[in-house]
């Protein structure tokens, strides 16, 4: 049995899952939060993260000295076998605490610049990689001049927030005005982070997006799968398939563009979600994020390969070089329930025949309550995951199992769930 650090977690998804499966591991696991308050009751019981803590510290998880601090009076009276966090917020926090106790981990230099797209950008650029044309800017003046070199239409997203937040398809001067207003008008992220407050414009992408995931250890790069997203014009994402429908040749062209990507960032260890898009001339990096990833795409992975990347999480904050035979069989997908307009919802019609469907492994609705159209990714009512076991239709069955729903309002309409 293994003592861990936690240094925050997400609410949802992985914030949910890595708890009981530090349990059944037979781990024990100390948790450094800023606020236990950020960890809302679950079905009316504590949440994982608190729960299943065997120790809760509350420490200003955004002050390196302060956490320094509570971890020597930590060490002085327990050991501490590693370091981890499902939120990209506190990757680089998890860095230099591992260093620092002298445990496995990323270096807390690769992890600063893995978590800035700007920083990305710049170092594949560097590396010689085909991307997007793109430029940073945090005035209007500056925004004008990216604008010329980068050409309408673009996408414009800050260079350091997550979940699809802010992200625009700008096209034209007013837009553009809109986006950066928004993106330097706000400074600190939702766990009060200062934010750099600059916006990356890209040349848009075309082509079906998929991400790639991926395990790096002691320098060497395990794909573990890719998978198939489905995003709706506005960068939301309505749902994913594992593995992705791609032709073998497709399939060993990402390969290769993720493992360089990685390699040029000078990955050496941790887990791996980029996301790429299929470009009439070739796969392109959208972004890379150094983590699981998120959406239930670790579900997918897990269901279909029986490997478990939050498993995978524990393995290499211990120092384990992860032993892999990935062989996957069948298909997994989670299509999101995401709301057409803005209003509350009040119930959903449907939701009887999931439990009745034997392709439906699993579904959440949170409802009653508000919805909006959705502008990012945590926009989103529910999710209902479908398995394939040992086919290729579990994207389909997703999907047709949401579109089945209809969303009941309080002004009396009831409307579908939107189709990407």
């Amino acid at each position: 049995m293994a003592t861990l650090l936690m240094v925050e977690s997400w609410v949802q998804s992985t914030g949910l899952a890595l708890p009981p499966l530090l349990r059944e591991l037979g781990h024990d696991y100390l948790l450094f939060t800023s606020d236990p308050g950020l960890y809302p009751d679950v079905d009316g019981e504590r949440h994982p993260v608190l729960r299943d803590a065997d120790e809760v510290i509350v420490v200003d998880t955004n002050d390196r000295a302060a956490m320094t601090g509570a971890v020597i009076g930590i060490v002085c009276r327990r050991r501490i076998d590693g370091v981890l966090t499902t939120c990209d917020y506190y990757l680089d926090a998890v860095a230099e605490l591992a260093k620092m106790l002298g445990l496995a981990g990323a270096s807390p230099d690769i992890v600063r610049r893995a978590v800035r797209k700007d920083a990305v950008r710049a170092v594949l650029a560097r590396a010689g990689l085909p991307g997007p044309r793109f430029a940073v800017a945090a005035t209007w003046e500056d925004a004008l001049a990216a604008a010329a070199k980068v050409g309408f239409p673009l996408v414009a997203k800050p260079v350091d927030l997550n979940s699809g937040t802010s992200v625009h398809l700008v096209d034209g001067e007013a837009a553009l005005k809109d986006a950066l207003h928004e993106v330097t008008g706000v400074e600190r992220n939702t766990r009060d982070q200062p934010l750099a407050r600059r916006l990356l414009l890209e040349e848009v992408l075309q082509g079906p997006e998929v991400s790639v995931e991926t395990v790096t250890a002691a320098g060497r790069t395990t794909v573990l799968g890719i998978t198939g997203k489905s995003v709706t014009p506005t960068f939301v994402e309505a749902g994913h398939v594992f593995p992705a429908p791609l032709p073998p040749a497709v399939v060993a062209e990402v390969t290769e563009h993720v493992r360089a990507a990685l390699a040029a960032l000078g990955v050496s260890h941790g887990l791996g979600h980029t996301e790429l898009r299929l470009t009439p001339s070739g796969p392109r990096i959208v972004e890379i994020n150094p983590r699981q990833g998120g959406g239930y795409v670790f579900d997918l992975v897990r269901t279909v390969t029986g490997v478990h990347p939050l498993a995978l999480l524990v393995d290499l904050a211990l120092g384990h070089t992860p032993q892999l035979d990935v062989v996957p069989r069948g298909t997994a997908a989670v299509a999101f329930v995401l709301a057409p307009v803005d209003g509350i919802v009040t119930g959903v019609e449907g939701r009887d025949a999931l439990d009745q469907n034997p392709a439906i492994v699993r579904w959440q609705l949170d409802v009653p309550g508000p919805v909006r159209r959705p502008r990012d990714n945590n926009d989103r009512v529910g999710h209902v995951l479908a398995v394939d076991p040992d086919g290729d239709r579990a994207g389909e069955l997703a999907a047709t199992a949401v579109g089945s729903l209809r969303l009941r309002l309080a002004d009396g309409t009831v409307v579908s769930p939107v189709r990407p």
